[in-house]
This record gives C-alpha cells, sequence and structure tokens, in this order.
C-alpha cells in the first residue's frame, strides 16, 4: 500500500485563483509546505488536462510533494503522476489498483461513513469524507454531513480519513479531533490573497 504521509491535500479549482495562473498558485502553497495536490479540473479536455497535470507533476518533485489526478487513471499514468482521487461513484479502487500497480496512491472521495468503508473494502489508499461544514463548492453533495459523521467513520475504518468542506484553520482542530488523519481545502488556499501565508496557517494548524 502506498504512503500517505501528509496531512493537508490541496484540490485545485482553477476557476477561484483570481485571476492567477494554477500553476503559479501551487507554486506558493508548496513553498509554504503542502505536499499533496489533488488536480480537479473535471471542465478540461484530456489534451489540456495532461499537460497540465504533466507541468504540476514535475513541479511538485522539486518540492518532494505529490500530485494525485482525479478521476483519470489514463492522465495519471500518461504525465507520471502520483495517484488518483477517486469520486463515490467513479471507477472502483480495486480497478485502479489493477490499472495503476501497488505504488500509486488511490484516494476515494465519500459522502458518508458506509461509503468510506466500502472505499476502504475495495482497497483505497485514503478517504476524503465530506462536506463537513457548509461550503459553495460542495453544494452539489447535499447537506454538510457535520462531524459526528466523520466520528462514525473513523471508528469503523482503519485507514486516513481527511475531512473537507469548509475546512478553515480554525475549525483544523475540531475535525482532527473527530478522527481525521488531515483535511483537504480548495478556496480557503485557491482563493487565498497570500497563497503561502494561508496554506502555512493551515500546516500550523494541523502541526499543533
Amino acid at each position: 500500500m502506498a504512503r500517505v504521509d501528509f496531512s493537508l491535500y490541496l484540490v485545485t479549482d482553477r476557476h477561484q485563483t483570481c485571476g492567477r495562473s494554477l500553476p503559479e498558485v501551487i507554486r506558493a502553497a508548496l513553498r509554504a509546505g503542502v505536499r499533496a495536490v489533488q488536480l480537479r479540473e473535471k471542465d478540461l479536455p484530456t489534451r489540456p488536462l495532461l499537460s497540465l497535470a504533466r507541468e504540476l507533476t514535475e513541479l511538485a518533485r522539486t518540492y518532494q510533494a505529490k500530485v494525485l489526478v482525479n478521476d483519470r487513471a489514463d492522465v495519471c499514468l500518461a504525465a507520471g503522476s502520483d495517484g488518483v482521487q477517486l469520486p463515490a461513484a467513479g471507477l472502483s479502487a480495486a480497478a485502479s489498483r489493477r490499472l495503476l500497480g501497488p505504488d500509486r496512491l488511490i484516494g476515494v472521495s465519500a459522502h458518508s461513513a458506509d461509503e468510506a468503508v466500502r472505499a476502504e473494502a475495495d482497497g483505497a489508499d485514503f478517504i476524503v469524507l465530506g462536506p463537513i461544514f457548509e461550503t459553495p463548492s460542495k453544494r452539489g453533495f447535499g447537506p454538510p454531513i457535520g462531524l459526528g459523521e466523520l466520528e462514525r467513520a473513523r471508528m469503523r475504518c482503519q485507514i486516513p480519513l481527511f475531512g473537507i468542506g469548509g475546512i478553515t484553520s480554525h475549525r483544523v482542530r475540531d475535525v482532527l479531533k473527530a478522527g481525521a488523519r488531515g483535511v483537504a481545502v480548495i478556496g480557503s488556499v485557491m482563493a487565498a490573497e497570500d497563497v503561502e501565508r494561508a496554506s502555512r496557517e493551515l500546516l500550523n494548524a494541523l502541526a499543533s
């Protein structure tokens, strides 16, 4: 099983970068100490997505960081990226493992403790669970599931859990207390005026 050696998982959204290029924002986050990035640009066609995956993977390597590609094992392999993040209703972790081999990371997104348990049984390395709190980027997944659902998932799962949805540095402690290994964030870093500072505040909160 691949190692999950990070606590802050940065999820990209180039529409939230306030006009900055995505590589520019990612570079600032990596400088601050972010060591895992999910490339999640679902509206990009394959060719530009592959180009971006290659660019970000090469950039991340200079910081000893990982890039996982959302829902595209083919792009992950072609770009030489470090793994994939699978949606709850996407390709199974078991099928992805057959494509990717034993060394790449497989994360699975889940919206309930039951989904988390199924993902672990299917061979996921880690789970991103949420939305924990209210957030515009996750409204399509229904109302927030809350910290209680995270606690229930922790009681039933052995692999690392990452809380997502409305995560801020002030909420990190509660998410960790509920049983998460770390947090996944989008807007709190992508849209931050000072990306490096916002990333560092989250990392400091996770470390304390």
